[in-house]
């Protein structure tokens, strides 16, 4: 099975049961899970629900792209949209989660992976932790509740963030407040343990949690990603960058020009111009709507053929580059429809 649970002294446990895979989760998978999680949530006296990943690897690396890919192969839509429409509704589901809900990441936690961790009310690293929201590599954007979890973060990091897809280790996903605490590999079991022993959570998460003891990349470069990054277009940004002939400079600057041009420019627009203004529940439907028009487009499958199929990592993205946007068509990705809705089924 690909969702292991049980229910015991009062705490939920569950185990994303996949490693072969990183953990990442098919749509089968979230349903599990948001059931789960549903039916616990009503009885009275769950202390809390943990949740971590199989194997030596990962939490989870997100959701399965390449199940997303065969199926918009065989010209299966539908099965698209229900995947998207399944993951975000458990993404909103753990965030507004009555429970405590503490993800355990001692390893990988990209993309989807975030989305069931760092939305819930506890996400506790280790030193193996590394986060990442790499979506605009193959294609998409920073969805999966990033609207939210990311615009979280000091600054501008958040934008930062979802455009280059820049892997955190402990020490930065704290400083951002995406995780909430930092615990040693090493504690996991003692910390588990004391759990299934009747010990409050609320006692137990001081007991075995420290204090990072260095500063992280993105702590350290802040004020050189704030210089760039703080600007009123992406275009702006990517001049800022390009002119400045510094190596942190020049590697990011790489970095986002390996990207899809129409997921920079849509993230830009999700996270910049948009998301801040909207509630949860607005961002979690534009991200529906977004979903939809990655499906129908051209780069999100281009993405996953050159990173995950072919792996010959030479992504043909449609258009080239980002001066070759017209900006109506980065409107068209925003347009919703009647039948592009995610919480009104």
């Amino acid at each position: 099975m690909n969702i292991l649970s049980h229910l015991k002294n009062d705490i939920g446990w569950i185990t994303l049961n996949r490693p072969q895979a990183l953990n990442a989760f098919s749509i089968t998978m979230a349903h599990t899970l948001s059931q789960l999680l549903k039916r616990w949530e009503d009885i009275p006296t769950l202390k809390a629900v943990v949740v971590e990943g199989a194997g030596e690897k990962a939490f989870c690396a997100g959701g399965d792209v390449r199940a997303l890919y065969a199926a918009k192969t065989r010209g299966d839509l539908q099965a698209c949209r229900d995947f998207f429409r399944e993951e975000y509704t458990l993404n909103s589901q753990i965030y507004q989660y009555t429970k405590p809900y503490v993800a355990l990441i001692d390893g990988i936690a990209m993309g989807g992976g975030m989305g069931i961790s760092v939305t819930g009310s506890h996400c506790i690293v280790t030193e193996r932790a590394l986060l990442a929201m790499p979506e605009t590599g193959i294609g998409l954007f920073p969805d999966a509740g990033g609207t939210t979890f990311l615009n979280q973060a000091p600054g501008v990091i958040g934008l930062f963030l979802g455009l280059t897809g820049t892997r955190l280790k402990a020490e930065d996903s704290l400083w951002t407040g995406l995780a909430t605490h930092f615990m040693p590999s090493s504690s996991l079991p003692l910390f588990k343990a004391d759990l299934l022993k009747g010990m409050p959570l609320e006692d137990a998460l001081p007991l075995h949690s420290q204090v990072p003891l260095k500063k992280g990349f993105l702590e350290t470069h802040q004020e050189l990603i704030e210089t760039h990054f703080n600007k009123p277009s992406l275009q702006d940004i990517l001049q800022s960058l390009g002119n400045d002939r510094s190596p942190f400079a020049q590697n990011i600057y790489n970095i986002l020009r390996s990207k899809s041009p129409t997921s920079l420019a849509v993230t830009f627009r999700q996270l910049k111009e948009v998301g801040p203004a909207l509630s949860f529940g607005e961002r979690m439907e534009m991200e529906f709507i977004l979903s939809y028009h990655f499906i129908e487009g051209h780069d999100f499958m281009e993405g996953i053929r050159a990173v995950l199929i072919d792996k010959d990592h030479l992504p043909r993205w449609r258009p080239g580059a980002v001066e070759e946007l017209k900006e109506k068509e980065i409107d068209q990705y925003f347009s919703p429809s009647g039948e592009r809705r995610l919480l009104s089924t």
